[in-house]
């Protein structure tokens, strides 16, 4: 089975960002939750060639604007 290490970095906000460890990698458009919060996937690459089962990816995220957020900053 793969293993996806995932490197997350927040765009648009400060945000410390997330390494997490998964079983499936990333796509565009996907939600991820790191912490309490949730955002949305904006670009996904391969940091590195696989080595045996471990994939390295990095993924930018944005956080994602819901209607009952979007007017309390």
């Amino acid at each position: 089975m793969a293993i996806f290490k995932v490197s997350y970095v927040v765009t648009g906000i400060k945000h410390p960002g997330a390494i997490m460890n998964q079983s499936k990698r990333p796509d565009i458009g996907d939600h991820v939750t790191i912490g309490d919060d949730t955002f949305i996937i904006t670009e996904v690459f391969d940091l590195i060639p696989p080595r045996g089962n471990f994939h390295y990816i990095h993924a930018s995220c944005k956080p994602v604007i819901s209607p009952s957020t979007a007017n309390n900053p």
